[in-house]
């Protein structure tokens, strides 16, 4: 099965990195979302959640401020000015 590399970092910490089947984001210009296979794109985040789906454990939301989201052969790299990890409800 497919999946993406995911990682996530902030300013001025590291927030979560593995691998993924969804990553969820809000970008400037509308929602994203990836999954395997997703062609090459970089765009600016708003604020807002991330939602990532990672392969083998439970669906979960990183709060951002904005920053920016690279995809490129199936690696989501996301930089966000800052963010704060939250566990799945």
């Amino acid at each position: 099965m497919a999946e993406l590399q995911v990682e996530i970092v902030a300013a001025d910490h590291f927030v979560w990195s593995g691998p993924a089947k969804l990553v969820k984001a809000r970008s400037v210009d509308g929602e994203i979302g990836v999954l395997p296979g997703h062609v090459p794109m970089l765009s600016v985040l708003a604020a807002g959640d991330l939602e990532i789906d990672p392969v083998s454990a439970s669906r979960f939301t990183v709060q951002i401020d904005g920053g920016f989201f690279s995809v490129d052969s199936d690696r989501v790299v996301i930089v966000a000015d800052n963010a704060v990890l939250h566990d799945a409800a």
